[in-house]
């Protein structure tokens, strides 16, 4: 009678705790929507919510009715200019810390990130060398042609430098990394150097940010987002089992091998895709999944849609203040930097401390 006492206590345990973390998710959520309707409020010209509430259904449901009463200007500013944008932040929010789980799962690492492997910046490196080319030579490359085949050049570079099989340790992953990232971060720099007065188009769009963004940015990175999360999702139990070790993963029936290499590559394709749209914006992929598992839940089960979330919400609020904060826009990855470079700092010193990694 008391071990039954006992079990069952424990699963009502269990259960509160299932629907605890429901209702918090359902909380990100309606932040998540209050903010979308906020930012769609905010700009130079002041819209109210019951305009922003008749476009936004006005459009979805093609109810021209409602549209009639709203002038066509204010109309485009809201669908054509601000949804978008905020759409795009929140898409490239959700992939930046989706990938960060990942990157920190695998390499069983705090400080990883999607930037950690080198795979952003060879994304990076790629979108940098197509508008070198477009403007030096009046071309029409698309900018995410150059930063996909580069993702994959580095992806390739970095898993032929870490040595042969996919069993690879965390620590040779870093290092291979960090050597592919130097090579191209030093690639950025001649491209910089090259382009003369022309620079500025290049520093400008690797400082990140969602300006001019339109419904094509939309629907290019929207699959890739809402794909790279539901199979990451299907993975989050093997990731959780392969924190026991590759050896208790197989006798548990994970293949580690196969699923670090559908990891890595899921986590690559993310921020190469957000690098593609936006430029580099750093440490969101770090700050989330770390608050999250700290202060949450180290499940991936659970890990991974929250920080996918909370990276949606962070990042949208973020380019809110980038864009309100000053007369003249403020390139949002210049915002995610100075909050992230300190947090790195406390995570680095704080890890010192405790004489190891725990995740």
């Amino acid at each position: 009678m008391f071990l039954g006492g006992r079990y069952l206590d424990i699963y009502k345990k269990l259960n509160e705790d299932k629907i605890k973390i429901f209702f918090l998710f359902l909380i990100l959520m309606f932040f998540l929507f209050i903010t979308i309707f906020a930012s769609l409020n905010m700009g130079a010209m002041k819209i109210s919510f019951l305009q922003i509430l008749k476009i936004v259904i006005g459009k979805i449901f093609s109810k021209q009715e409602l549209l009639s009463e709203i002038k066509s200007n204010v109309t485009a500013v809201v669908w054509e200019i601000r949804l978008p944008r905020i759409l795009c932040s929140i898409l490239v929010g959700a992939g930046l810390a989706t990938s960060g789980v990942i990157f920190q799962a695998i390499l069983q690492n705090p400080l990883a990130d999607p930037y950690t492997v080198g795979v952003s910046t060879g994304a990076s490196f790629g979108a940098s060398l197509i508008i070198f080319l477009n403007i030096s030579y009046g071309l029409c490359l698309p900018i995410s042609l150059g930063a996909m085949i580069f993702a994959g050049l580095t992806l390739a570079a970095v898993i032929i430098i870490a040595g042969r099989g996919v069993s690879w340790e965390s620590s040779d992953l870093i290092m291979a990394g960090i050597i592919v990232s130097s090579f191209f971060s030093s690639g950025i720099s001649l491209l910089k150097l090259l382009s003369g007065e022309n620079v500025s188009a290049i520093v400008f769009w690797l400082m990140g940010s969602f300006s001019s963004k339109s419904w094509k940015d939309v629907f290019f990175i929207s699959p890739m987002i809402f794909f790279g999360i539901a199979l990451t999702m299907f993975n989050a139990q093997s990731l959780n089992i392969m924190t026991l070790g590759d050896d208790n993963a197989k006798a548990l029936g994970v293949n580690a091998s196969l699923t670090r290499l559908i990891c890595l590559i899921i986590g690559s394709l993310l921020s190469a895709f957000c690098v593609c749209v936006c430029g580099i914006i750093g440490f969101v992929g770090l700050i989330v999944p770390h608050l999250l598992r700290y202060r949450l839940s180290a499940d991936n089960k659970i890990l991974i849609p929250f920080s996918a979330l909370s990276g949606a919400l962070l990042l949208c609020i973020a380019d809110n203040i980038t864009r309100t904060l000053a007369s003249g826009e403020i390139p949002v990855g210049i915002l995610t930097t100075l909050i992230g470079g300190p947090f790195f700092v406390y995570i680095f010193i704080k890890r010192k401390k405790t004489g190891g990694v725990s995740i």
